[in-house]
């Protein structure tokens, strides 16, 4: 596998309208979750990608099931609980700002993963393992879980990708800080965002941030700054890498998970790293254009074409 990355997904029911969802009666039904956005991403750009959780033995988990492996990603490791639910997502639209999102995911299957449902020697097959901060807010065993999968990984010579992805409506900074901080300094690759670095550092200056984190240990960061772009660096060369242009934005939630995602693919197929940075930028705009997290996410010639490293043709 070029990565595998894991992490609870759950199903997402979009409003087929804007407004308060009290007065919204009819949802369109599709997928949400940091991890297996990322592998799908992955997926569609044309590499080799695991995911794996715990799912509720129960339609919306073979919902979960069918989405991700008809999208190309490995799902062989998933495990089926027979006492708890898949995790529910719901949004909320109001005009030019972003949705609001409800989350019925307490007690959810893949809240309950633990060290002991980990496949080291499918963890060792990988180049890379992706995780992110999400899975550590969902309970103290899926914080152990994601704690030794890391470990285990950096033992055996897979790197490790993390993306902080703090959610506040999971666990309070000051819950977060520590296991955030924890994990950014056993990470090879991080993916910070701009807002996620003054919470965790106190600083808003890339430059500081930039260097604050490799002082941490990580040899590779990319820092997100929004539609601006990004600023990568490997430790030897910096860049500040434009966004590209969105004129409508449907849905901004997944954008992140698409600039790891092409980042990651860069790296993956050797491209210096400011080309990592505009495949990035470019995933990640790209997600913005559709509604849904994975909906908007292209394939590598798409990419290309999308960034005018590529001529489209349109017949």
């Amino acid at each position: 596998m070029d990565v595998i990355t894991f992490g609870e997904s759950m199903v997402l029911f979009n409003p087929d309208a804007k407004g308060p969802l009290r007065y919204i009666h009819t949802f369109s039904k599709t997928l949400a979750g940091a991890e297996s956005n990322v592998a799908i991403a992955l997926a569609r750009l044309g590499h080799d990608v695991g995911w794996f959780t715990k799912l509720g033995d129960d339609e919306f988990g073979r919902y979960i099931e069918c989405f991700i492996r008809g999208e190309g990603v490995d799902i062989s490791r998933i495990i089926k609980d027979e006492t708890r639910s898949t995790g529910l997502l719901f949004k909320e639209h109001f005009a030019h700002v972003n949705p609001n999102v409800y989350y019925y995911r307490k007690n959810s299957a893949a809240s309950s993963i633990a060290p002991s449902d980990l496949d080291y020697d499918y963890i060792k097959s990988a180049k890379i393992l992706h995780v992110t901060g999400i899975t550590p807010a969902l309970s103290d065993r899926a914080r152990e879980t994601v704690m030794e999968a890391v470990d285990y990984a950096k033992a055996h010579g897979v790197k490790v990708s993390f993306d902080p992805n703090i959610r506040l409506k999971l666990w309070s900074i000051e819950e977060a800080r520590p296991v955030i901080l924890e994990l950014c300094k056993k990470a090879d690759i991080l993916f910070p965002g701009i807002d996620e670095a003054e919470m965790l550092l106190g600083e808003n200056e890339p430059e500081a941030i930039i260097k604050a984190f490799h002082e941490m240990g990580p040899d590779v960061i990319a820092l997100k700054l929004g539609k601006k772009g990004c600023m990568v660096s490997n430790g030897k060369e910096s860049h500040f890498v434009k966004g590209y242009t969105v004129q409508t934005m449907e849905d901004s939630i997944g954008a992140g998970d698409g600039f790891a995602a092409g980042f990651l693919s860069g790296l993956i197929k050797g491209n210096p790293i400011k080309t990592c940075g505009e495949y990035g930028n470019g995933v990640g705009a790209m997600a913005t254009l559709v509604k849904g997290d994975v909906e908007g996410l292209p394939t590598f010639d798409q990419l290309l074409t999308f960034i005018h490293k590529k001529k489209h043709i349109d017949r």
